[in-house]
């Protein structure tokens, strides 16, 4: 279905799908009971892949606070998992730009359901622009939410927890082009990558506590708030598609599945990591002989002869 054979050669056949080797599991990976009498909070946990990630934990018996500015978004997202998995949501308000914000929010989540065990920084913002359309204030806007946002929320409980002599496992969602940088979206490329210096700076420092810090960056993953801001017109999708070398975009639950990993006693002595999760979009997109898979087998053929009639250097 896939290879066809010719002499001294096999070769993918360009009319069958990549995909078709790389189905998803739409499934929990762990097993049942993995966070009971856990504690896990969530920001930007009302939609996409923070929801995706609540309810995976959700159903692993966690009890989970999620957390962004829409209450009323939370609310709908709480009630919609509680009512999935039987365990207890709870949504509060939390503008992570605001440290006096975080610092209540912590405050109640302790209240309400205890000091977490799984911390996840997912809140986040982004746009497409060219830099030098960028003002003050849109470089500041989305600093404020993804690096400072994060800083403050992990700061603010990763004192409260020091206090209590309690460990916890963090884990912050970043990019791809956190390492890499990209055009068009700096000050989203910067605030991430301050988010992973971060994380692997207290990964190192807070091991002392019981604290473990970790990050994954995701590839593209299709949710309704990032591409709408991202892909507004729809036509960036197919092209994305052509240069993932597993032939399809990412899915919520197999970035859920791998937080959930990360954040279990399963992970207890990976601490410090940056995990990409892209299909290998970065390394399609990294060496610099890639190009080399538009070539046909014919030409291929006659490169092949040509480099064998080459001599010397």
């Amino acid at each position: 279905q896939f290879f066809s054979c010719g002499p001294n050669v096999l070769q993918q056949d360009s009319s069958a799908s990549r995909a078709a080797f790389f189905s998803p599991l739409q499934k929990v990976m762990l097993p049942p009971n993995t966070f009971q009498g856990k504690v896990a909070f969530i920001t930007g946990g009302g939609t996409g892949i923070g929801k995706g990630m609540t309810t995976t934990l959700s159903s692993l018996g966690a009890q989970c606070v999620i957390a962004s500015r829409n209450l009323d978004v939370l609310k709908g997202t709480a009630e919609e998992i509680s009512s999935k998995t039987g365990n207890k949501v709870h949504a509060i308000r939390c503008d992570v730009r605001d440290p006096v914000s975080v610092k209540n929010t912590v405050a109640e989540v302790i209240q309400v359901a205890g000091h977490p065990d799984v911390v996840i920084n997912n809140a986040a913002g982004n746009f497409i622009s060219p830099s030098e359309r960028l003002s003050a204030n849109a470089w500041k806007t989305i600093t404020d939410i993804v690096l400072n946002g994060t800083a403050f929320v992990t700061l603010e409980i990763g004192k409260e927890l020091i206090k209590v002599k309690k460990g916890a496992a963090f884990l912050a969602i970043t990019t791809i082009y956190a390492e890499s940088g990209s055009g068009f979206v700096s000050p989203s490329a910067s605030a991430k990558a301050g988010v992973e210096a971060m994380s692997k700076s207290l990964a190192a420092e807070w091991g002392k506590y019981g604290m473990r810090f970790n990050v994954i960056q995701p590839g593209p993953i299709k949710t309704k708030g990032a591409f709408s801001r991202l892909d507004p017109t729809g036509s960036f999708e197919k092209k994305l598609v052509e240069r993932i070398p597993c032939g399809r975009l990412g899915t919520i639950e197999e970035i859920a599945n791998l937080a959930a990993y990360f954040c279990s006693d399963y992970a207890s002595w990976v601490n410090g990591a940056v995990i990409r999760m892209d299909g290998g979009e970065y390394v399609s997109m990294a060496g610099e002989f890639n190009y080399l898979k538009k070539v046909t087998k014919e030409q291929w053929d006659v490169m092949e002869d040509m480099i064998r009639k080459t001599k010397g250097s």
